[in-house]
């Protein structure tokens, strides 16, 4: 074997090899990754071709480089196929069976062709050796197919290269990298065919296996070096930028690797310079998030923008590196607004009257033995006053239940607007309302109820043309403040007040009473 073709060949082997390395670490590191299972084909199919063409060369006569020239024209048609699907499903684009039918039956024809090539000379229409190296080359005069299968493979590489050219500016940064990779791996095969099909290499050497090579270990690296989560980042954009709940990525460090464009409504500070920085950093005044993401534990987070208040469930998921262990968080930010306005109207619905507006008779007392418990540490003081509204029924009777209804929500309204913030006032049944003093003394209470008996009784309410008068009737009673009975504290005040109140009807209606204690004597 001449010298010269001795590197060559060597050169050739050491790609068939290294083509077949890559089959084999594609096969046990790159299962799960888009477009790692067409990686494997073509990189075995390049190392056949790699080896029958290293052989090819070694020849020493026609038929014999006829013969291997037949074994890589049995995978060599399907490479441009194999690496086209490649490109396809690393960017996450289906492939409909028309386009399959079409992408293999050019390579098939061309399969067809070569090995009948003595019936038609479609393919070939000389095949010769050449006479001017040391060493036995081949010299092919190309036939009209051959220019078909050339067109083919050039159309299925410059196609790859705009599909992933297409997906740069979906891509951040650092994915940026790893398409041009991909792009660069596809150009190289290209620049090597141009030199073997214009006789500009070395005594008319086909260094197409050696360029195939290369250009695998350029697509293996943009594989493998950038993966997260088993996704490479065009199905990162199809699933990761997809997702309508908004996602940032830390390290270890606590510094931001990756986020999404629904992140950008509950962090809008963020954008591509925020990779590598500290999250903290980039929050800025945003305190309770900061804290929230410093703990590291599921929890509400409420953010308000133009007076629009909008609720997010904060959630932590770990991401684990090989051997379990962690290597970053996945901060996952779920908009729960709805299930939040929900969950209040039901409150709502659970809590207040649905007439007045006011506390039911149930909230009112879970509402009154807190607040009691709060101010028992201070000694402070509290009363209670009950009222209803006098000759009810007869307000029914006469003008209607509608009549009865204006009545009971103007006179809620009326207390309520008459009370202290820190006051609390409910419905307590029928026409029977109930208000609960914090830091008022028995007087004070006499007062705040006399008001209200004068706003009520000054207050009409109108119907069908008709105006409709009435008064109420008070009673008021003193809340012991005896720990740690506040309950029951508020029955015995609720059961002497609604004593005060039976007075007050007893007195004629429209007045105030209050509760005096009777003194026993023996």
């Amino acid at each position: 074997m001449a010298e010269e073709l001795l590197v060559y060949v060597l050169m050739i082997v050491v790609a068939g090899v290294l083509s077949l390395i890559l089959c084999l670490f594609s096969y046990v590191k790159l299962t799960n990754a888009p477009g790692a299972s067409q990686y494997m084909i073509v990189t075995l199919f390049s190392a056949v071709f790699s080896f029958s063409y290293a052989l090819e060369l070694t020849s020493n006569t026609l038929k014999e480089i006829k013969f291997w020239l037949g074994i890589e024209y049995l995978v060599m048609p399907f490479l441009p196929a194999f690496i086209l699907l490649m490109c396809f499903e690393y960017a996450g684009h289906k492939i409909r069976k028309p386009f399959l039918y079409v992408l293999f039956g050019i390579p098939m024809i061309t399969v067809f062709t070569h090995h009948t090539n003595e019936l038609h000379h479609l393919y070939y229409l000389t095949v010769e050796l050449r006479k001017d190296t040391p060493f036995p080359i081949v010299d092919f005069e190309y036939g009209p197919f051959f220019y078909v299968h050339s067109l083919y493979l050039f159309l299925c590489f410059s196609i790859s290269i705009m599909i992933l050219l297409l997906q740069l500016n979906k891509s951040l940064f650092r994915f940026k990298l790893q398409i041009l990779m991909m792009v660069a791996g596809l150009l190289v095969p290209i620049i090597a065919s141009h030199f073997y099909l214009n006789n500009l290499s070395p005594y008319g050497i086909d260094l197409g296996p050696v360029s195939m090579s290369a250009a695998f270990i350029l697509h293996g690296v943009a594989l493998f070096s950038f993966q997260m989560f088993n996704v490479v980042p065009i199905a990162r954009e199809n699933v990761f930028e997809s997702m309508l709940e908004g996602i940032v990525v830390l390290n270890q460090q606590g510094a931001i690797v990756d986020y999404n464009k629904a992140i950008l409504q509950v962090m809008p500070m963020l954008n591509s310079f925020s990779i590598g920085k500290q999250i903290e950093d980039i929050l800025g005044e945003e305190k309770e998030l900061a804290e929230i993401i410093r703990h590291g534990e599921e929890s509400d987070y409420e953010r308000v923008e133009n007076s629009l208040h909008i609720y997010y469930q904060v959630r932590f998921s770990p991401v684990l590196g090989r051997n379990s262990s962690n290597v970053g968080t996945i901060i996952t930010f779920v908009n729960i607004t709805e299930k939040v306005e929900m969950q209040k109207r039901l409150y709502q619905l659970a809590s207040y009257d649905g007439l007045t507006q006011i506390y039911n008779r149930t909230h009112f007392m879970e509402q009154s033995v807190n607040k009691l418990a709060a101010i028992l540490e201070q000694e402070g003081h509290a009363s209670l006053i009950m009222f209803d509204i006098d000759h009810f029924k007869h307000i029914n009777d006469t003008y209607g239940h509608e009549a009865g209804d204006i009545v009971l929500t103007n006179v809620a309204s009326l207390a309520r607007n008459s009370l202290d913030p820190q006051d609390i006032i409910g419905r307590y049944g029928g026409e029977e309302f109930v208000i609960l003093l914090l830091g008022k003394d028995m007087k004070e209470a006499f007062e705040i109820a006399n008001t209200i008996r004068e706003r009520i009784s000054k207050n009409v309410a109108n119907l069908d043309g008709k105006t409709i008068y009435v008064t109420s009737s008070f009673g008021i009673s003193q809340i012991e403040l005896t720990q740690p009975k506040q309950k029951e504290a508020m029955k015995i005040a609720i059961r002497e007040a609604d004593h005060a109140l039976y007075a007050a009807k007893n007195m004629g209606r429209n007045n105030v009473q209050i509760f005096k204690k009777r003194v026993q004597t023996v």
